[in-house]
C-alpha cells in the first residue's frame, strides 16, 4: 500500500519525529469501565504515537508504515502488516492482519480504514469482541459510523465464548449502538446448537438494561385458561418509570390485555413511588361477560410528616382468581383491599386518617359447603386515629391513642366507637435485672344502627388493666458444638389484672382470638382488635436460654413458656371458647444454626391437662453451598391440619440442576402443591423448565407449565416464568444467573 512517493531512506526517521510532533494535536476518544451507556471524555492534546520498522513519508502530510506496525492514541490502538497515516486527514488506512482496540471493544479484519477525529470507517472481514456483554461475532463488514455505533453486514452475534459458540444470530444488518446501548437487527436467523428459529426484527440492550421494546413472546399451557399467548412490549419511559403492555390471546376465552405501571421519584416535599397492574377480557367465550382486574399501590409525601397513599384491588367476578391466577398466593386472595390514607407524624405525636372498605370474592364451593364462605369484614367509612408518646419522661414511659372510626356492613349492626387509651409505665432497667410496673385505661363509647329489637343503641365501657412485666439474664461461659459460647439464663415473669365487664351487648367489629405463641402470651390483652377487653388476673411464667459466640452471633436459642390463670376468664367471642382453665398450654421452642450450613427452627404448643399436643412446627435447611439447598417442615394442628413439605435445589449432573417442592397433607392424604423443575447452566445461555400444581378454590385447581431458553446478553425464549415460581417455592433458591434480573 502506498499513499505517497517513496522518501530516500536517509530521510525517513528524520520524517517520522517531525510527523510525531504535528499530531501531538490529535483528540482523545476515552472510555470509563464498561455500563449500560459508555461515558466518554474527549482530549484534544492526546498525541499520536507511531511505530514501525520501516516509517517514510512526508512532514505534515503522510505516514506510511510498514511491518510489525503500531499506531496509538488515547484508547484507541491499532496494528498491522501496513498502515498510512494521513496527518491533515487524521485517518488511518491499513492492510494485512489489522487488529483494533477502541474504546475496550476488539476487532481483527483484512484491512481497515479509520478516521481518528470524527471515529468514522470501516474494517472487512472482521472478527469483533465487545466489551459490553462480552458479544463478539464475525461478519463481512463493519461500518462505524462514530465513537458509537457500528453497522455490521453479513453478521453473527453471540455471547458464548470459541470459535464454534452454542448460540448465535446470524444478521443481514446488525446495528450497535454502545451509546444509546441498544442492538438492533434485521433478516435474522438465531442457532441454537445449529438448529436454526427463524426470528423477527430484535432490538434488544447490548449491557442488559431495560429498554423499550418488544419482549419475548410467552406460550402457556394450564388446566385452567387452555393454552395462550402472549406479546409483551416493553416502554422504558424514563429511569424511574416504565411501562409493560401484555396482549394476550386466551385459547378458550378471547383476547385478554393486561398492564403494568411503575413509577418512582421525589419532589420538594419528598419521595413517590408506586405501581399499577390492570388486566381487561372483553366478552369471555365461556362466561359471554366482560371480565377485568386491578392492583393498584401508591404512597407519596406532600410536606414534612405528611403522606398520603393507597392500595386498591378489585376483580370482575368471584370466580376470576381461580380461572386467572398463576400462583397460590394470588387464587387465594379473596379479600379484596380498596384504601385511601393520609398520615402526619411529628416528633412525638402523629395522626392518620383512612377509608377502607373490601371486596370478598365467595368460593364458588361455598354454596354447597358453607363452611368455606368467606367472611366480609366491616368497612371503615372513615377512621381517625391519634397516637402520642415519649421515653424517659423522669423515668415514666407514657402513651395516648385514641381512635374514632364508623363501621359498615351490609348485613350486621352498624355504628361508630370512640377509643381512648392512655398508657403509663416506670422501666426499672438494671444489669442483671428489670421490672416494669404499667398501667392503662381503655375508655371507649358506642353508637349503633341496624340493630336487632331490643338492643341497645348506646354503649360505654371504662376498663383498666394493670400489669408488671420482669425478668433476670445471667450469663456464663460455655461450648457449643466445640465452640466457645456465652449461654444465658433469661427467666421472665409477667403478671395481668384486668377486671371482668359484662361485654356480651358490644357488637364485634374488629376483635378476634389472638393466636398464642411467645409473643402474645406477653400481651395485656387475649384479644386483637378494641371490641372485647378481657378479664384478667393471670400470670406467665417464662424462660429463655441463648448460646451466643465470640462475634455475637446467634447460634441457639431455647425457650419455655406458660401462663397461669387465678381466676375465670368470662370474656368471650363466643360459648364455645374454654373459659374454666388454671393454665394453659405450655409452649417450648427452639431455633438456631447448627452448622454454618445447618439452620433449624420448632415449636410445639403442648396441652399438659389432656397429656396431647394441640400445635406443633419443624423446620430444617441444609445449605451447604450455593446452588444447594433441602428445606424440610412438619406443621400439624390438631382437629385443622397435618402437613409435610419438602423443597430444594440441588445438583444432577454437571450444570444440571434440579428444583423441587412438595406440600402433602397426611390427613387428607393428598398433595396440596407440587412444583418440579430443571435447570441447565450453559456458558452463555441457561435452559428451565417444570410445572407446577396448586389448588384455586375447595373443589378445582391448576397445572401450569413452562418452558424458558435464557441467551445471556440478548433475551429468552418460551413460556411461564420458571425463576418467580422457584423463588416462592423454595427457600434459599438461587438463581444460575445471577445479576441477570428474575
Amino acid at each position: 500500500m502506498s499513499c505517497f512517493s517513496a522518501l530516500p531512506p536517509s530521510q525517513r526517521w528524520a520524517f517520522a519525529l517531525t510527523a510525531l510532533a504535528a499530531a501531538s494535536a490529535a483528540p482523545l476518544h476515552a472510555q470509563t469501565a464498561p455500563t449500560a451507556a459508555r461515558a466518554k471524555a474527549d482530549d484534544k492534546d492526546a498525541p499520536v504515537t507511531v511505530r514501525a520498522e520501516i516509517i517514510s513519508g512526508r512532514p505534515q502530510r503522510d505516514i506510511e508504515l510498514e511491518r510489525n506496525v503500531e499506531i496509538e492514541r488515547g484508547q484507541t490502538r491499532l496494528s498491522a502488516d501496513t498502515a498510512c497515516f494521513k496527518q491533515v486527514e487524521d485517518q488511518v488506512e491499513a492492510k494485512g492482519n489489522v487488529k483494533l482496540w477502541r474504546f475496550g471493544d476488539r476487532y481483527k479484519g483484512d484491512q481497515l480504514e479509520l478516521n481518528l477525529d470524527s471515529g468514522k470507517g470501516w474494517v472487512l472481514n472482521p472478527e469483533y469482541r465487545m466489551v459490553l456483554n462480552n458479544a463478539q461475532g464475525r461478519a463481512k463488514r463493519l461500518d462505524f459510523i462514530n465513537e458509537d455505533v457500528a453497522v455490521v453486514t453479513d453478521a453473527t452475534y453471540s455471547t458464548c465464548e470459541g470459535t464454534h459458540p452454542d448460540w448465535y444470530l446470524k444478521s443481514g444488518t446488525l446495528t450497535l449502538d454502545s451509546g444509546r446501548d441498544v442492538g438492533t437487527t434485521s433478516y435474522n436467523v438465531l442457532y441454537f446448537k445449529d438448529f436454526p428459529i427463524p426470528t423477527p426484527a430484535l432490538s434488544f440492550s447490548l449491557s442488559g438494561a431495560r429498554r423499550s421494546g418488544w419482549l419475548p413472546p410467552s406460550l402457556g399451557g394450564g388446566s385452567k385458561g387452555a393454552y395462550e399467548l402472549t406479546l409483551p412490549y416493553y416502554f422504558n419511559l424514563a429511569p424511574n418509570r416504565d411501562l409493560t403492555l401484555y396482549p394476550k390471546v386466551i385459547l378458550r376465552r378471547g383476547l385478554q390485555v393486561a398492564a403494568t405501571g411503575r413509577y418512582m421519584g421525589e419532589t420538594d416535599a419528598g419521595l413517590y413511588q408506586g405501581e399499577t397492574h390492570a388486566e381487561l377480557l372483553l366478552s369471555d367465550k365461556q362466561t359471554h361477560t366482560n371480565r377485568w382486574l386491578i392492583n393498584s399501590q401508591h404512597r407519596q409525601d406532600l410536606a414534612q410528616g405528611l403522606s398520603y397513599g393507597w392500595n386498591v384491588k378489585g376483580a370482575s367476578d368471584e370466580n376470576y382468581p381461580s380461572d386467572f391466577s398463576t400462583s397460590i398466593s394470588s387464587s387465594a386472595e379473596r379479600q379484596l383491599l380498596r384504601e385511601l390514607r393520609t398520615d402526619y407524624h411529628r416528633e412525638y405525636w402523629s395522626l392518620a386518617a383512612r377509608v377502607q372498605a373490601y371486596q370478598v370474592l365467595q368460593d364458588p364451593a361455598a354454596a354447597v359447603d358453607p363452611s368455606l364462605t368467606v367472611v366480609r369484614p366491616y368497612d371503615r367509612l372513615p377512621q381517625l386515629n391519634f397516637h402520642a408518646g415519649r421515653y424517659d419522661v423522669q423515668g415514666f414511659d407514657w402513651s395516648v391513642d385514641a381512635e374514632a372510626t364508623r363501621f359498615w356492613h351490609p348485613d350486621l349492626v352498624r355504628g361508630n366507637r370512640a377509643l381512648f387509651v392512655p398508657q403509663l409505665s416506670f422501666p426499672w432497667l438494671r444489669p442483671g435485672y428489670f421490672v416494669t410496673p404499667k398501667l392503662s385505661l381503655n375508655a371507649s363509647t358506642y353508637e349503633l344502627d341496624n340493630t336487632v329489637p331490643g338492643a341497645p343503641n348506646s354503649l360505654t365501657r371504662v376498663l383498666p388493666t394493670l400489669s408488671v412485666d420482669s425478668g433476670l439474664v445471667f450469663e456464663r461461659a460455655g461450648g457449643l458444638f466445640g465452640r466457645a459460647v456465652t449461654q444465658t439464663f433469661e427467666p421472665r415473669l409477667f403478671y395481668v389484672y384486668a377486671p371482668y365487664k359484662d361485654q356480651s351487648q358490644f357488637p364485634n367489629f374488629d376483635s378476634a382470638q389472638a393466636g398464642f405463641n411467645f409473643a402474645q402470651i406477653f400481651s395485656e390483652n387475649r384479644f386483637i382488635g378494641s371490641d372485647r377487653i378481657g378479664d384478667a388476673n393471670q400470670a406467665t411464667a417464662a424462660v429463655v436460654s441463648r448460646f451466643i459466640e465470640p462475634d455475637g452471633v446467634e447460634r441457639l436459642r431455647v425457650a419455655l413458656g406458660q401462663r397461669f390463670y387465678f381466676s375465670e376468664q368470662r370474656v368471650r367471642l363466643d360459648a364455645s371458647m374454654a373459659s374454666n382453665e388454671s393454665r394453659s398450654d405450655l409452649l417450648l421452642a427452639a431455633s438456631g444454626r447448627i452448622r454454618q450450613d445447618w439452620n433449624f427452627d420448632s415449636a410445639v404448643q403442648y396441652n399438659s391437662g389432656e397429656g396431647r399436643v394441640f400445635s406443633q412446627n419443624y423446620g430444617l435447611q441444609w445449605q451447604p453451598a450455593p446452588k444447594k439447598v433441602l428445606n424440610a417442615e412438619y406443621r400439624y394442628q390438631r382437629d385443622s391440619f397435618e402437613n409435610m413439605d419438602v423443597s430444594s435445589q440441588w445438583p444432577l449432573a454437571r450444570r444440571w440442576y434440579g428444583v423441587g417442592r412438595a406440600s402433602y397433607s397426611l390427613r387428607d392424604r393428598k398433595i396440596l402443591q407440587s412444583l418440579i423443575g430443571l435447570e441447565y447452566k450453559a456458558d452463555c445461555w441457561v435452559f428451565r423448565m417444570g410445572a407446577q400444581r396448586f389448588v384455586t378454590t375447595a373443589q378445582n385447581s391448576s397445572t401450569p407449565f413452562f418452558f424458558q431458553l435464557e441467551l445471556n446478553g440478548l433475551s429468552h425464549l418460551g413460556f411461564g416464568n420458571p425463576q418467580e415460581s422457584f423463588y416462592r417455592n423454595v427457600p434459599g433458591y438461587s438463581s444460575l444467573n445471577p445479576g441477570r434480573g428474575r
